[in-house]
Order: structure tokens, then sequence, then C-alpha cells
């Protein structure tokens, strides 16, 4: 079945791709882990040198991969631009720092001398989302590369253009050919791809459903494997919070990319003291956004990256409504060509909706009313999902009391969350396991070898 680039703000095809075969694939993945025992050998100058060129590269072509980005997935431009931007800046910092990273840690033992020496493991194959089309694999890439791996990609078959376009910007950059590889592969190979003898490890970043396949497959062939998937953030808002710009932030957590971020605030809880005045503000503010063609800079919110997620967003709010739920704004698809879907409010979701227990992936906020602090807390954990949070108030020693409660792998407050190369990055609970970003995210791929000597 070939691959479909498909523009989803007018739904005309773009371009299509063959998928390969299993002979192709392989013979791939052989390749690949050869190159990658040769750039095993290379000093972390000539690695530091290939990124800093990544970098620059990105610099300078940044709106022609910004174009691309949006044009694919959707994507509002100048957010597009954005991503292209962090890109660049995470070749920059393992660049700087990957070296500093791997150094062997002494250790004191019965030996005479030992110590721990980090060395790459191998081929990791990447399984990534189409949501950030560039900055997924990016900052799986630049950490594994700077430890020695090559990394194979397997990317959503949505963007096959993105995936290109940073194959291709590797090798004009000068990594070695096959040191990164795109496969062009359809999701139901992965499996194959991770019981090659040529890869070593899998990092994957997608939905719960594919996380617990390619754990599953993983363990079965024994293989490490780092897993980011879904998030219901919580965005807790305390009876002090500053009222103006909390609102300011929930509206660029939750619109952002269209709503299609695993760590965007999805749930609003607030006490009982501030939740009409918060409602009211979250909603004025909502209804402001524009909503449009993402190629224009002024759009804010662009459509959803395919008609099957918007459909799947409208069950989930529909079927919310009729649990109960209160529509404020929006809460339904945009009449025309693309995939929109109105920025939409959906207020006192109990746990009798399904919006309480399922993720929802696009511009659909929901607030929750808890009857207090405590309960606020409560209705944070009370989810399968632990990827980010955020708490707000102006009391930041109380906030960050309760901040030490919550159950998620990162927690913010009065900022939104995001991921950064200075800070380890991933979830707890159904939201996946491991870290990526920072010198946590680098050892996770690397095999950390005890030396002792007598």
């Amino acid at each position: 079945m070939p691959f479909a680039s498909l523009n989803p703000a007018t739904n005309q095809p773009m371009q299509t791709y063959a998928s390969w075969d299993t002979q192709r694939l392989e013979q791939a993945l052989q390749k690949v882990h050869h190159a990658q025992q040769v750039w095993a050998q290379t000093s972390y100058v000539q690695r530091t040198e290939v990124l800093f060129k990544v970098a620059a590269h990105l610099h300078t072509q940044r709106d022609r991969y910004a174009s691309l980005i949006t044009q694919e997935m959707g994507k509002p431009l100048r957010e597009a631009r954005a991503e292209v931007e962090k890109c660049a800046g995470v070749c920059d910092y393992y660049a700087q720092h990957a070296e500093e990273f791997m150094l062997s840690e002494p250790v004191e033992s019965d030996a005479g001398k030992s110590y721990v020496a980090y060395y790459p493991l191998g081929v990791v194959l990447a399984i990534m989302p189409w949501n950030f089309p560039f900055w997924q694999v990016f900052r799986a890439a630049a950490p594994a590369l700077m430890a020695g791996n090559a990394l194979a990609l397997k990317h959503a078959p949505n963007v096959p253009q993105c995936a290109l376009a940073i194959e291709s910007i590797f090798r004009e950059c000068g990594l070695p050919e096959y040191v990164f590889a795109n496969l062009m592969i359809e999701v139901d190979q992965a499996a194959e791809a991770i019981a090659s003898p040529h890869v070593h490890a899998v990092t994957l970043t997608g939905s719960e459903a594919a996380g617990r396949k390619v754990a599953a497959c993983a363990g079965q062939n024994l293989k490490k494997c780092v897993l980011e998937l879904g998030g219901s953030d919580p965005f807790v808002v305390l009876h002090d919070a500053e009222l103006e710009h909390t609102v300011n932030m929930a509206v660029a957590s939750r619109f952002l990319n269209c709503g299609q971020s695993c760590i965007a605030a999805k749930r609003f809880i607030v006490v009982p003291q501030i939740a009409d005045e918060f409602l009211r503000l979250f909603k004025e503010k909502v209804e402001a956004l524009k909503v449009g063609n993402p190629i224009n800079d002024d759009t804010q919110v662009g459509p959803m990256a395919r008609a099957d997620l918007r459909d799947e967003l409208h069950r989930q709010v529909a079927d919310s409504i009729a649990q109960g739920a209160v529509a404020v704004t929006g809460c339904r698809p945009v009449e025309g060509a693309g995939f929109f879907y109105q920025p939409s409010i959906m207020d006192r979701v109990t746990v009798n909706s399904c919006a309480w227990h399922e993720e929802l992936f696009g511009p659909v906020a929901i607030v929750i009313r808890a009857i207090d602090e405590q309960d606020a807390l409560r209705i944070a954990n009370e989810t399968r999902f632990g990827l980010g949070s955020s708490i707000w108030s102006k009391d930041t020693a109380r906030a960050e009391q309760l901040a030490e409660q919550i159950q998620a792998g990162c927690a913010f407050i009065n900022g939104m969350v995001k991921s950064d190369p200075r800070l380890p990055f991933g979830g707890v609970k159904a939201s996946g396991y491991g870290r990526e970003l920072s010198k946590l995210g680098m050892h996770e791929f690397v095999n950390a070898k005890t030396v002792w000597i007598r």
C-alpha cells in the first residue's frame, strides 16, 4: 500500500510513495548496522561537526522546512517555523554536551580501579508520530547519533515527505550514508524491524495502543525500548492564580498545534472560588482564536491532521455532551474543505463522561470543577495517564508541595508543559516509561559497562 501525502487544509493529495517489502527492509537494516559499526569509531569532534552543520542548515532553511510541515500535516506556519528552530537547538545542545555526558564515571569499590564507561548500543529504531514531524525525530536522533548509535526511522505514514527531507538533511550535512536511514515501511512491518538482529533498541512516541504492541514485541525479542505515549495533562487552577496570565497560558497550552500534542493541557481543573471567572475569560479568548489556512501567518488554529482523527474527536465530544457535559463554545466540525474542528470548551465534565477517561487529541478543552484544593489534586491523579501537569498559584511554595503529589513525569508551576533538551522528558503509568532529552535521555541507549581492575 503506498504512502499518501495529503494536505489536511484542502484535502488535496500531494505525493505518493511505494512502501518497501520485507527483503528491502532487511537489506536496509543490514546496511544501517554496518554503517553504525564504522560511525561508533569516529571521534566526538567528527560527530559534533556533523550536528553543528545540521543545526546551521536548519536555521538557514527554516522557512523551506516549515512550509513542508505546514502543507503535509496542517500545523500553522508560525508554529512550524518554531519547530524547525527547536530542532536546530537540540542538535546544538548535544553537539556541545554529548562528550561530557559520555565521560566514564569513577566508582569506589574493592578494585584498584573501577569505573562505568558508556558505549553506543547499536541501531536504534525510532517509531515516530506525525504531530511534530521534525521535532520528534531530531530529539531522538541528536543524542543517539552523538552517542555513536545509528538511527533507523519508521515515521508516521501521513508525513513521508518530512521523513525523506530529514534523511536528506543529515546526508547533505556530512553524516555517512545509512547512519540515519528512513524506512518506508507499513505499520504492521514494525514488528519485523524490531525483531531484526540488526536492531538493538526501540524508541516510540505514539498512542497507548501502539506502545503496548511495541513493548510486547520488544520484550519478546529482548530489545531495550523507551515509550512516550499519550497524556491527559491536568491544568490545576487554584484560588489565588493570576487569572489573566493563567487563562492566556491555558489557551496556548490547549490549542497549540490544533490541540494535537501529548503534553497539551487537556483537563482544566478549577476550584470553586475562581471557576466562573476562569470559564468566562477562557471562553472569550478561545472564541477570539483565528481558524484558517495554516499557511497564513495570522492563523492560530489550523486543521486536524486527518479526517479520521477529526471524526473520532467529534464522537468523543458528542458522547460527552450526551453524558452530561455542557457545550460552552464550538464542539462541532467546521463546514467545508479540510479537516477543521472549532476550538471548543466543555464545562462540568464528570466521571460519567468519556472525556473524563479518554485523551481528547484535538482542539477541545474540558473544564472540571473541583470541590476544593485536595479534590483538585485527587482529580488530577484520577487518570491512567501520567505525562505532564501544571499548577497555577501565586503561592509557589504551596504549589510545589502539591506538584510533588501529582503522578506525572513532569510538573510545571505557573508555566505550560514543554520539552527542553536540558531536562529529562517522559511519563509514568499509561504514558510510558524511560526518558528522552538531557543526559538521562542520552543514557537510555548506551551500554553502561562496568570496568573493574585489580
